[in-house]
């Protein structure tokens, strides 16, 4: 299987954090071999100086039209990926791209389209945790989305996704949320879709900083509800 692979970075207001995981990111692929890579930082309305940054880093940049959220800007990078494989991770690295990896031989071996980072399957290779009220709403939220969407996933949310390409567009394409509930939802469609997709433990380390306010995670739950009634309704189809 060829090794082509799309690395894209959803960013909003992230020119602080960038620059360091961006040589991270660089040193990564002078390493590893891969037949073809590419980086791509998608600026989500950014205020501040994201797009430079990205672009004095020599890294492809996609310009939302204005603020639009996490889910929006993985779609977004994940339609314009040149790579035969695509990867979406935060801006501040808390999988290490080395971690990538790992998803890549998941889907050899097991024959997948889709490798889900977890930090559920193995919680040692958790380094540095999120608070403890963080980490028992996340645990309340992966039981709400198996009871309302099905899906068998330990963990959904961390940010470390390798999708094949062709397989991302045809479910990419059918993602409605642009919110924080979107990985949720592209898995559903994948699994509706027919789509294989093995759960890969990963190292991670929560990181200070993070835009998701513990508000926006209530509202995730609220993206389950809307899942399940876009699945009744047709609209994924």
């Amino acid at each position: 299987m060829k090794r082509s692979l799309s690395i894209i970075i959803p960013a909003y207001n992230e020119a602080k954090r960038l620059p360091a995981s961006l040589v991270k990111v660089r040193a990564y692929l002078d390493a590893a071999q891969w037949d073809f890579a590419e980086v791509v930082v998608v600026d989500d309305g950014s205020t501040d100086d994201t797009a430079q940054v990205a672009r004095d880093a020599g890294v492809r940049v996609l310009p939302n039209p204005g603020n639009r959220g996490k889910g929006y800007s993985v779609k977004h990078g994940i339609l314009e990926a040149k790579g035969e494989w695509a990867l979406f991770t935060d801006a501040d690295l808390s999988s290490p791209i080395g971690e990538v990896e790992k998803l890549w031989s998941a889907v050899e071996r097991e024959g997948a389209t889709v490798a889900v980072g977890s930090r559920a399957v193995d919680r040692s290779l958790v380094g540095v945790h999120q608070p403890p009220l963080r980490e028992a709403v996340g645990r309340l939220f992966n039981l709400a989305m198996r009871l309302i969407t099905g899906l068998h996933f330990k963990d959904t949310q961390c940010g470390f996704k390798l999708f094949q390409t062709s397989a991302g567009r045809e479910v990419f394409s059918r993602q409605l949320l642009d919110g924080f509930g979107f990985d949720v939802e592209v898995l559903f469609i994948a699994s509706r879709r027919g789509l294989r997709a093995v759960e890969v433990p990963v190292r991670w380390d929560n990181v200070e900083g993070t835009k998701v306010s513990l508000w926006l995670g209530f509202v995730a739950f609220l993206d389950l509800l809307k899942v399940r009634r876009n699945a009744l309704q047709g609209k994924y189809k």
